[in-house]
């Protein structure tokens, strides 16, 4: 059993509160998700949770976590930087479980993540492997050291569709506790039975937080519902509010309208409207009591607004793509032979397959042909925003490299509609969340005259809130996408055409 008690935590660079007075019992056979958007606080508790040493550079925490002895096993949504540099070798002789463990052992965990047996003693630094190969060599560490409680952070960010289906089995049937973080809507609704929500209302000048005994669809079916039915009954008092209100205005001004027209010479008269005036003070105090305690307007966080503006629809002619490449190489391997690819006007094209089968290898490729091209207008999103994003400069300096003062205030109405605070706009982008990085390259984008789209990942960072906005974004770009997801949402919603990268080539899905 895991016991969190009044746990507030507080960011020191703004003094925002994420969490307030948060309590929650994780016990033996719970599969908690916790969902918010992003730069709600999410990754900061489980950080917290694991250790509390590791939010302590940036934020202050009050409150008391306990266990009945059990131990917890951490995923870090990112490789920590200590561990890049390390040969794949390095990284598990440092571990005792490692050391322990039987070559049997070993050999059923690489058959269940579906890595050679050879993976453990690889020479290959960290830093080298694919985003889905540093995920479950990570998951192999932790399960080496046999945890009761496993805390994840986006378990599921860049994992083949394989490893999706085992991290499910995997969740699903542990028998301690699991408490994860994930932006993949499949995997949440086929494991969790209990729902953390994490909110930061009144331009995240509030937080507000939401335990739920129940699977994810139906948590947010019932919300939907409640909100709906607070709306609508919020909105029927204040109608009959109104209608109450006119009534007492028109008594009021006969009042007092017979006041002033009464003459002093009858006593008897204004003694009567005095009564009256007092009886309408008395109703006006009455009203104002009411209204205090009226049914309120539901609060939520405001859906993230992206639109293209005035993109041109690519001809469903036009050959955007038409590629056939002998050998996809990365360094002197080989990952795949015959490649061919070809892509007409709008279409939406996904590309899966397993880790290490050379997608972004492939996508990189893809953007090397296109980039000198005079008739597209070409948009890569790599799925390290790194590649694209300078961490020393602040949101509005990428969005607005000249300075413009025009241009600046146009890009913070837009950065506001994606729920940056006016502190995030200047902060370097180095201290915003993965998702707030995801945000800021979309804006980019959308504000970009672009018809061409080579998205890596582009889902891996939304959470399942924002997510069904993301995808029909994208749904309705008027041009070309070819992008690399194992999102299984986003390739049934969005794309039009799916293939799997294999060693003899794309296969049509």
């Amino acid at each position: 059993m895991l016991q969190i008690n009044h746990l507030t935590i507080t960011h020191r660079r703004d003094l925002r509160t994420v969490l307030d007075d948060f309590n929650f019992v994780l016990n033996p056979g719970d599969r908690a998700v916790i969902v918010g958007e992003e730069g709600n606080g999410k990754s900061t508790l489980l950080k917290w949770i694991f250790d509390p040493a590791l939010i302590a550079s940036y934020a202050d925490a009050e409150g008391t976590r306990a266990t009945r002895g059990e131990a917890m096993g951490y995923l870090p949504q990112e490789l920590p930087a200590a561990d890049k540099e390390k040969t794949v070798y390095d990284f598990f002789s440092e571990r005792e479980a490692f050391q322990s463990a039987s070559p049997r052992t070993l050999a059923s965990l690489a058959n269940r993540l579906g890595l050679d047996d050879s993976a453990w003693y690889a020479p290959q630094p960290m830093a080298t492997l694919s985003g889905g190969e540093k995920v479950k060599l990570q998951m192999a560490a932790l399960l080496l050291a046999e945890p009761d409680i496993l805390l994840l952070d986006e378990p599921s960010n860049d994992v083949d569709v394989e490893t999706l289906e085992w991290m499910e089995e995997l969740i699903a049937g542990w028998r301690g506790g699991v408490l994860f973080i994930s932006h993949d809507e499949t995997l949440i609704e086929r494991t969790a039975n209990r729902v953390v929500l994490l909110e930061q209302l009144r331009r995240k000048t509030a937080s507000r937080w939401t335990v739920a005994n129940m699977p994810f669809r139906q948590f947010m079916a019932e919300r939907a519902a409640l909100f709906d039915k607070q709306a609508q009954l919020a909105g029927s008092e204040r109608r009959e509010e109104k209608k109450a209100l006119e009534k007492f205005r028109r008594i009021q001004q006969s009042v007092e309208r017979a006041q002033e027209n009464i003459s002093r010479a009858d006593p008897a008269g204004g003694r009567l409207l005095k009564k009256k005036m007092a009886s309408v003070k008395a109703m006006e105090k009455r009203y104002a009591r009411e209204h205090e305690d009226m049914t309120a307007y539901p609060e939520a966080e405001a859906p993230i607004l992206i639109r293209f503006h005035d993109l041109p629809r690519l001809p469903a002619g036009k050959t955007v793509l038409d590629c056939a490449l002998p050998e996809l190489r990365c360094g002197e391997r080989v990952l795949a032979r015959n490649v061919a690819l070809r892509v007409r006007g709008p279409e939406k094209v996904g590309i899966t397959g397993k880790n290490g089968a050379g997608k972004t290898t492939l996508l990189r490729a893809v953007h090397k042909m296109l980039r000198p091209r005079d008739d597209l207008r070409v948009f890569y999103m790599p799925q390290d925003y790194e590649e694209l994003l300078d961490l020393d400069e602040t949101p509005l300096d990428c969005l607005v490299p000249s300075g413009d003062r025009e241009a600046l205030t146009t890009a913070r109405t837009y950065l506001g509609s994606l729920r940056y605070t006016a502190e995030e706009m200047f902060r370097p982008a180095r201290g915003l969340s993965g998702g707030q990085k995801a945000k800021l390259l979309l804006l980019k984008l959308s504000l970009s005259e672009t018809n061409v789209l080579l998205l890596d990942e582009p889902t891996r960072n939304f959470s399942p809130l924002s997510g069904p906005e993301i995808r029909a974004l994208l749904r309705g770009f008027p041009g070309a996408i070819i992008s690399v997801s194992h999102d299984r949402r986003y390739l049934a919603e969005v794309c039009d055409t799916v293939y799997r990268l294999t060693e003899d080539g794309l296969v049509l899905q």
